[in-house]
């Protein structure tokens, strides 16, 4: 009997975790930063997410963008079981989940002929040179002319000073029995002895020492996955590219805004160095020795269009932006590849101010004056600095706000629930972004709270309260377990407090909350 895990761990469950690089809304955004024609706002598109592991980014992307179709797939059938029961608690139609090998999921009865968006996070590093060919042959067949591919994967140079510690872990991981977080634990153990021991290889790359000090924090299912599967490849640049030129595809750019944005990441020297290079991919690969890359989040396109100048500008006038992130009073820095961009509060603050009232076009900012007399080069950069810092997101039009708001206030109900037992599901889908927001545990209690009618921040802490205690669960104040129920409800009181003057405005204007609000809807309609 073969093993149908093909070496990949299935023993312990992967995270359920949201990546913003997914969302169709920040693609688009990506494409439009390079100059760039997409296809990411017409109707009836479809979008396909390979290896899609617990499938909570494809349920919130598909609450979030109910006119997309969504397919998602991945090996292990309890992740699909875990998909699917989410899918139906949200009543989510557009979402269809597959337990297929990356070999057979051509086959898959009901899949699309073709897709607009084919995504895959970290998967490309994780499984073997076959199950890569089968990627880029589902690519090749499924991709529609004008298509994107999200791809994100371990990278070199950065990881070969670490290479050697993951053989470590996984040869002692091997050699150990029982559970394998078990094994993960004392391989560990194993490898902060050798570090400790003086062993030469630590002392000579303090990278893996490093390295080695992170991955204490991380849970063992992040770790597994991360590190413990049998194949476990960080690829150079060009060689992604060639194994998707087979598929027809070309480099677009960076899933990550920041690194659209040169002079935020690079030295003047170093710039040089990079508009010397006349290859495509070859810039790209210095790119990587000069930052040391450990970790890209490509995107690559299926016949690429570039704006003409004039449409390039229509574009960014055209598109809607929201506010995220509620910025301090002064000037924002911007910590990015160890340096640092500053952009003044009057440079920021007028466009941020106009915000507040709800998602606006560019051209809504410019017509309000909200830049200035800055030039259009520099608004152009602020915007995808403060769009890769995540003060602001790419958004979708007004047009079908309404059921957006449906779908995703049901999505956020049923994601709010299982929080009253595990604090495994961290982000809401919200209606305006077409993607997902970071909430905590507790802020989605609190929402919870708000939406059965609790009118006051002190009400929302005793609801919390109420689901914790019987649980046995307590919190903690610096560093000491509270005990007492006055204790555990006083901290929860104070940040009841502080989400309700910080941050509850700015899930209201994301459509956040949990309870029907058809004024939202309709105000964030008419900022629109």
């Amino acid at each position: 009997m073969t093993d149908w895990t093909s070496g990949y761990v299935a023993d312990i469950d992967y995270t359920h975790d949201f990546f913003r690089e997914l969302a169709p809304t920040h693609l688009g955004f990506c494409a439009l930063s390079q100059g760039h024609e997409h296809g990411l706002n017409r109707p009836g598109m479809t979008y396909c997410e390979l290896g899609c592991g617990q499938g909570f980014s494809a349920n919130l992307l598909a609450a979030a963008n109910p006119h997309v179709e969504f397919h998602a797939m991945d090996f292990n059938p309890a992740h699909m079981v875990g998909a699917a029961n989410l899918a139906r608690d949200a009543e989510l139609e557009n979402v269809h989940f597959y337990e297929r090998s990356f070999e057979d999921f051509g086959d898959a009865p009901g899949l699309p002929q073709e897709f607009d968006v084919i995504a895959l996070h970290g998967v490309y590093s994780w499984v073997s040179k076959e199950h890569q060919q089968h990627i880029t042959d589902f690519i090749s067949k499924r991709l529609k002319p004008g298509g994107m591919v999200y791809i994100s994967y371990n990278t070199l140079p950065g990881w070969a000073p670490v290479m050697p510690l993951r053989r470590v872990l996984t040869n002692r991981a091997d050699q150990g029995a029982g559970p394998l977080d078990q094994r993960i634990k004392e391989a560990m153990e194993y490898a902060q002895q050798l570090s400790e021991s003086g062993a030469g290889y630590f002392a000579g790359n303090p990278a893996a020492a490093k390295r080695l000090e992170q991955m204490k924090s991380k849970p063992a299912n992040y770790l597994a996955h991360e590190y413990f599967n049998k194949d476990w490849t960080p690829f150079h640049f060009e060689d992604v590219a060639a194994d998707l030129s087979q598929a027809k595809l070309s480099f677009l750019g960076s899933a990550e805004p920041r690194d659209h944005v040169d002079d935020a990441s690079f030295t003047p020297e170093q710039q040089a160095l990079i508009q010397a290079e006349s290859d495509p991919v070859q810039r790209e690969s210095l790119r990587d020795v000069l930052l040391n890359e450990q970790f890209r989040t490509d995107v690559f396109m299926k016949g690429k269009l570039q704006h003409t100048p004039r449409g390039s500008v229509a574009a960014w006038f055209a598109t809607p932006l929201a506010l995220t992130r509620q910025p301090s009073t002064g000037p924002i820095t911007l910590s990015w590849r160890g340096r640092d961009t500053v952009i003044e509060q009057e440079q920021f603050g007028p466009a941020l101010k106009a915000l507040e009232q709800g998602p606006m076009t560019v051209r809504a900012l410019l017509e309000q004056g909200a830049f200035g007399a800055m030039p259009w080069a520099e608004i152009s950069r602020m915007l995808t600095l403060l769009i890769g810092e995540g003060y602001l997101a790419a958004s979708l039009p007004p047009e079908g706000l309404a059921e957006r708001v449906e779908r995703c206030r049901a999505f956020n109900a049923a994601v709010a629930k299982r929080s009253e037992e595990s604090e495994s599901l961290q982000f809401f889908a919200s209606p305006v972004t077409g993607g997902g927001i970071a909430l905590n545990r507790f802020e989605q209690l609190f929402l919870l709270a708000r939406s059965e009618g609790r009118k006051t921040p002190g009400d929302w802490a005793d609801l919390v309260w109420q689901i914790l205690a019987p649980q046995g669960q307590r919190l903690q104040k610096d560093g000491r377990v509270l005990e007492t129920p006055e204790e555990n409800l006083a901290v929860l009181r104070v940040r009841a407090t502080a989400f309700a003057a910080r941050r509850l405005a700015l899930c209201e204007s994301l459509g956040l909350t949990l309870e029907p609000d058809e004024e939202t809807a309709q105000h964030n309609s008419a900022a629109a």
